[in-house]
């Protein structure tokens, strides 16, 4: 008969590299407890990477850098899919990703609808902040990240050279959601996404 041992390590080995789980995944094979162990057993033989708390790992491997850890939006998408939440980056994180800071945040902020957390990677923290469910409404990745990035900079501190990175950017979103998301902004904000939809409507 399989051990939990085995179990686990082929339905880790089964995923592709790069793949996360959480100790729940592996119930239907042990206990908690039993899972947890066996777990612990396979970080130790290097077989899984334990990324936090209950949290673990199938790290990929690039042919130069050797193992690569996954990264913070990475296990942000697996913990919000895994608790059917809707996140959104916030401050720091969507100025980063817009290409308006080159700041790499060691603490990354993300509203949500589901539970409150913090998610402890050792010198690096993933924050989850419960947010109104408007705050989640928006539907375009890039203008959901140009609404969180306009407030982190502030009404009266946005810079021309940074309201033209937003509207490159705001240039690959689709027409309709950026007109679905703009609904969503404060005032201020909707009058920089209105230059965009309408520069995406006339290009």
């Amino acid at each position: 008969m399989q051990s939990i041992d085995d179990k686990v390590i082929a339905k880790i080995n089964k995923a592709k590299r790069g793949s996360l789980f959480f100790t729940e995944d592996f119930l239907s094979f042990g206990s908690a407890k039993a899972v947890a162990k066996a777990l612990e057993r396979m970080v130790e033989k290097e077989e899984v990477f334990r990324v936090a708390r209950g949290i673990y790992a199938r790290l990929e491997k690039d042919p130069i850098l050797g193992l690569l850890k996954p990264s913070t939006e990475a296990i942000a998408e697996a913990i919000s899919k895994r608790d059917k939440a809707r996140i959104a980056p916030t401050g720091i994180l969507a100025l980063n990703a817009l290409g308006l800071s080159t700041q790499v945040p060691m603490n990354v902020v993300y509203l949500t609808d589901g539970a409150a957390r913090k998610i402890d990677l050792g010198k690096r923290k993933i924050l989850f902040k419960k947010s109104a469910p408007k705050n989640l409404s928006a539907i375009g990745k890039i203008s959901s990240l140009v609404i969180q990035a306009l407030k982190e900079i502030g009404k009266d501190n946005c810079t021309e050279n940074e309201i033209q990175i937003i509207l490159k950017q705001l240039g690959k979103e689709e027409p309709y959601r950026l007109e679905h998301d703009i609904k969503l902004a404060p005032e201020w904000i909707r009058i920089i996404m209105r230059q965009a939809l309408n520069t995406n409507k006339n290009g």
